[in-house]
C-alpha cells in the first residue's frame, strides 16, 4: 500500500491531469471491485494476500532491469487496484473518500491553475535559449506519467498553435511508430517537441536537439544520467541546456533542490563530467529512500539535516574525482602496435568505401529520376521538403521499420564534415545503407537490373596497351551462421584477358571507364565476336574470385565477427548473471520469510533468466561461426583500351606515343618514390590496384607515432608540354582524399627529370555534369607547388 500511495504523491506534484486521472481510474476499479466482492461475500484473505504479493514484488522498480514500458504499465495497475481496506464496509468508505479527492482534483484541471505549466509556458515563450533567429529550436520534455505526457502534448500544441509540433514517445508506443517519432523529431522541421517517459527508448540519440526539461524528476540517479546522454553525447556541438522544474516548497522538491545545487557547485571543479558519473555517485546511498523519508518525516529538523548531509556525502569533489580516476582505469588500452594495425585497417576501408562525391552524384540523379527534388542549402548540405511516394510505399514494403523513410528531411549531406553548423539543424548524413538510399537502389535495380547480367562495352581512356579484357562484377556475402543473415556484403572487380588469366580489378575499377560511342561498334566487331569471350571465361572469373577475393573477405568479417561475439558473451553473461544474483537473494529472503507465493515466483524469474542466457549464447555462437556464401556473377563488360580504339580508328602512331608516355611515367613515379624514402616514408606503389592514386607513402617516427598516409597522384610530362589533362574521376578522387591528397608534378626530358613539385588541396570543387576531364596550365599549376619538404 506504500508503494501506491507514494506513486499517487508523485502524479499529485507531476500534473493536476495525473492527479486526476489516476483517482479516476482508481476510483472506477475499485467500484467495480466493490460488486465483485459483495457476489461474493468472501475471499478477504484471497485479496489481502494478492496485495501484499504485489507490494513486496514491485518495491524495488527504479532498481529492477525491467523494460520501462512494461514498468509504466505495472504501476498504473497496482495505484489503480491496491488498497488497504479488509471489509466491504472498509471498501465503501475508501471509495466515498476518493469521490471527494477526484471531485477536488476536477476542480483544480477545470480552473486551469498550475504552477509547473506556468513556468514551461513561461520558458517556451520566453527564454532566449528556445530561438534562432526567426525559428524554434528542438526541445525534448521528459515526464515519469502517460497522463502527464497527454496533458502537455495537448496545451504545447494549443500554445504553439500546430498539431504537427509536438510527437511523444511513451511506453504503450508501438515499437514501430516509436523509431518513426524518433526520425520525424530528427529530421522534420515542423516537429519542434518531443515529449516522452523513459520508454522513449535507452540509447536512442537525439542530439539533433541540445534542449532538455524534466518536468518530472525520477528517483534514480542513473535515470536522471540517462536523460541527459539523448542529448549530451560525443559529436555534439552546441551547448546542452537542461530544466529541472521542481515545485521547491514541497519535501521532495526540497531534496531535488539540495541536490542540483550541490551538483551546480561540483561542475564548477569537474564540468559536465558530474552528469556522467551521477548515477554511480549515489551507489552507497539510496536518493529514492532519501525521498521517502523527506516525504514521511522530512518537517523534523534532525531528518532534513541528516539528507542535506546524505546529498553532499553523494557528491563530495573527492568521491565524485575517485570515481571518474576508477573509470577510466576501467577502460582498455590499446598498445601502439594495435593502434598502427587499426589505422592500416581504417586506410583500407578509407580508400574501399565508395566516396561522398560518387555517392552524391548517384543519389542526386537517383532521387530526380524518381520524382524527387533536392534542394541546396548551407554548404554542402540539402534539404529534402517532399519525398516521393514511390520512395515511400517501396521502404513500407522492403524497409527496416526501425529505420524508416520519413516524408522530409531538414537537412542531408553526405561528408562527415558537413553533419554540424552552428546555429543550423543537424543534417542526416546520407551512406550506403541509409533508408532512401537503400530503398532507391531497390527501386533502380528493379528497373535495370536485367542490363547487368545483359553487360555492355566500355572503353579504358587510361590504358594505353592494345589487349581489350573482360570485366566481371562479382557479388560476395559474408552470413552469420544460419545462413540466413547476411554480416557483409561486397562487391568484387576480376578482370581476364585474351589469354585466359585473371587478375584483381582493384576496388572500384569502372569508375575509370567511359561508354563505347554507338558509331566505334564496327571498329570493335571483330573483337566483340572473339572466341576467348566464350571460352568458359565466367567460371575462370569465378574459381578466382572464390580462391583470392572471396576468401580474404571471409577472414576478414570472420576475425571481426569474433571478436564481437567475445565482447558480446561478456557483456550479455554479466548483465543477465547480476539480475540472476539479484533474483536468487529475493528469492532466499521470501523464504525464509515464509511467503511461497513470492518466493516461487521469484524462483519462476531465475529459471527463465538462465534459459534467456542459454538463448543468448546460442545467438552469439552464430556471431562467431560465420559462412561464407557462394560468389554470384552480377555483370560484366567488355572493356577496350583507348589506344586500342584510336589504332582501329586510324592513328597509328598511338602505339609510339604510349611507349614514350610508358617512360615518362616510369621516370616520374621513380622520382616520387625516391623523393618520399628520402623523407623517412614507407612507399607502396598502388598504380596497378586502382585506387584512385599511384602511391601510398606512411610517414612513421621512430616511435611509431601514428600519422595519416599519404595519397600521391603522379602527373609525369615532357618538357615543354603546356597543359596537364586531369579526368573528372581523378578530380574526384583528390576531393574525397582532402588533406590526404598530394598532386605530384615531375618534368622529364630523356632520362632526367625536374621536381617533383607537390600540390596540395588544389581541387575546390568537382567539375560540372557532363564534363569529362578539363585541361590545366602547366604553368599555373607549378606556381601553387611547393616542394616535398614544405608538406611535412
Amino acid at each position: 500500500m506504500g508503494f501506491a500511495l507514494t506513486q499517487l504523491q508523485r502524479r499529485l506534484a507531476s500534473s493536476p491531469e495525473s492527479i486526476y486521472t489516476s483517482l479516476k481510474r482508481r476510483h472506477q476499479r475499485l467500484e467495480k471491485r466493490l460488486k465483485e466482492e459483495k457476489k461474493k461475500q468472501s475471499g478477504q484473505h484471497h485479496r489481502v494476500e494478492t496485495l501484499r504479493q504485489i507490494d513486496d514484488q514491485y518495491h524495488d522498480f527504479d532498481e529492477m532491469a525491467q523494460l520501462r514500458s512494461q514498468q509504466e504499465e505495472w504501476v498504473d495497475d497496482i495505484v489503480d487496484r491496491t488498497t488497504a481496506a479488509r471489509t466491504i464496509k472498509e471498501l465503501e468508505a475508501e471509495i466515498e473518500t476518493l469521490k471527494t479527492l477526484q471531485a477536488t482534483a476536477h476542480r483544480i484541471v477545470q480552473s486551469g491553475d498550475d504552477r509547473k505549466w506556468e513556468e514551461l509556458s513561461k520558458l517556451l515563450q520566453e527564454s532566449p535559449e528556445m530561438k534562432n533567429g526567426d525559428q524554434r529550436r528542438k526541445l525534448i520534455i521528459f515526464t515519469e506519467y502517460r497522463d502527464t505526457l497527454n496533458y502537455l502534448e495537448a496545451r504545447i500544441k494549443n500554445l504553439l498553435g500546430s498539431a504537427e509540433s509536438v510527437i511523444t514517445i511513451h511506453g504503450g508506443t508501438a515499437r514501430d511508430q516509436r523509431y518513426e517519432n524518433q526520425l520525424a523529431f530528427r529530421h522534420n522541421p515542423d516537429v519542434l517537441v518531443l515529449i516522452a517517459t523513459d520508454a522513449a527508448g535507452e540509447g536512442v540519440n537525439l542530439q539533433n536537439s541540445h534542449l532538455m526539461v524534466n518536468y518530472d524528476l525520477p528517483w534514480n540517479p542513473n535515470r536522471l544520467e540517462q536523460r541527459f546522454g539523448r542529448i549530451h553525447r560525443i559529436g555534439q556541438t552546441e551547448v546542452c541546456h537542461l530544466w529541472n522544474i521542481v515545485a521547491v516548497n514541497t519535501r521532495e522538491g526540497a531534496v531535488f533542490k539540495t541536490l542540483f545545487d550541490k551538483i551546480e557547485n561540483e561542475k564548477m571543479a569537474l564540468g559536465e563530467r558530474v552528469f556522467d558519473v551521477l548515477g554511480e555517485a549515489f551507489e552507497n546511498v539510496s536518493l529514492k529512500e532519501l525521498l521517502i523519508e523527506a516525504i514521511r518525516y522530512g518537517e523534523q529538523p534532525e531528518v532534513k539535516a541528516r539528507l542535506t548531509q546524505s546529498i553532499e556525502g553523494a557528491l563530495d569533489p573527492e568521491h565524485l574525482k575517485d570515481i571518474i580516476r576508477r573509470n577510466a582505469l576501467s577502460e582498455q588500452a590499446m598498445d601502439k602496435e594495435t593502434l598502427y594495425d587499426v589505422k592500416t585497417e581504417m586506410e583500407k576501408a578509407e580508400a574501399r568505401k565508395l566516396q561522398p562525391y560518387f555517392l552524391r552524384a548517384f543519389f542526386m540523379k537517383t532521387f530526380e529520376s524518381l520524382g524527387g527534388s533536392v534542394h541546396r542549402r548551407e554548404s554542402n548540405r540539402y534539404e529534402i521538403t517532399h519525398v516521393p511516394s514511390v520512395i515511400r510505399e517501396r521502404d513500407n514494403r522492403i524497409g527496416d521499420r526501425r529505420l524508416p523513410v520519413t516524408k522530409k528531411y531538414e537537412r542531408l549531406c553526405f561528408e562527415k564534415e558537413a553533419i554540424h553548423k552552428s546555429g543550423k539543424p543537424n543534417a542526416e548524413l546520407v551512406h550506403t545503407k541509409h533508408p532512401l538510399m537503400t530503398t532507391m537502389i531497390n527501386l533502380i535495380l528493379e528497373q535495370h537490373y536485367d542490363k547487368l547480367k545483359q553487360g555492355t562495352i566500355l572503353v579504358d581512356p587510361n590504358d594505353e596497351s592494345l589487349t581489350p579484357t573482360m570485366l566481371f562484377m562479382i557479388d560476395h556475402t559474408v552470413s552469420y551462421g544460419d545462413q540466413q543473415t547476411p554480416i557483409s556484403r561486397r562487391l568484387q572487380f576480376v578482370k581476364i584477358n585474351e589469354k585466359g588469366a585473371p587478375i584483381n580489378a582493384g576496388w572500384a575499377p569502372h569508375l575509370d571507364l567511359e561508354p563505347l560511342e554507338a558509331s566505334a561498334l564496327g571498329d570493335i566487331e571483330d573483337i566483340i565476336q572473339s572466341s576467348w569471350l566464350n571460352n568458359n571465361i565466367e567460371t575462370l572469373a569465378l574459381n578466382y574470385a572464390v580462391e583470392h577475393l572471396a576468401n580474404k573477405h571471409y577472414q576478414t568479417v570472420q576475425a571481426r565477427s569474433k571478436k564481437q561475439a567475445d565482447k558480446t558473451l561478456t557483456e550479455v553473461k554479466k548483465r543477465i548473471i547480476e539480475e540472476i544474483s539479484y533474483h536468487s537473494d529475493r528469492y532466499d529472503k521470501f523464504k525464509s520469510t515464509q511467503k511461497p507465493g513470492n518466493a516461487e515466483q521469484e524462483e519462476r524469474r531465475v529459471k527463465e533468466l538462465q534459459a534467456r542466457l542459454n538463448e543468448r549464447e546460442k545467438e552469439i555462437e552464430l556471431i562467431r561461426n560465420v559462412k561464407s556464401m557462394t560468389p554470384i556473377i552480377v555483370g560484366g563488360a567488355l572493356i577496350i583500351p583507348q589506344a586500342l580504339l584510336a589504332q582501329r580508328q586510324g592513328n597509328h602512331s598511338v602505339s609510339a606515343d604510349a611507349d614514350a608516355r610508358a617512360h615518362i611515367e616510369q621516370i616520374a613515379m621513380q622520382a616520387v618514390m625516391e623523393t618520399e624514402r628520402h623523407l623517412g616514408h614507407d612507399v607502396k606503389d598502388v598504380s596497378a590496384e586502382h585506387c584512385g592514386w599511384d602511391i601510398t607513402a606512411s610517414p612513421l617516427s621512430e616511435n611509431r607515432t601514428l600519422k595519416p598516409d599519404r595519397h600521391i597522384e603522379v602527373k609525369g610530362r615532357a618538357k615543354g608540354q603546356m597543359t596537364i589533362t586531369l579526368t573528372r574521376n581523378e578530380i574526384l578522387y583528390a576531393l574525397n582524399q582532402r588533406d590526404k591528397f598530394i598532386l605530384a608534378i615531375v618534368i622529364v626530358e630523356g632520362n632526367h627529370y625536374e621536381g617533383p613539385y607537390y600540390l596540395l588541396d588544389f581541387f575546390k570543387k568537382e567539375l560540372d555534369w557532363g564534363v569529362a576531364s578539363i585541361n590545366y596550365h602547366l604553368k599555373d599549376m607549378l606556381s601553387k607547388a611547393v616542394t616535398p619538404e614544405q608538406t611535412v
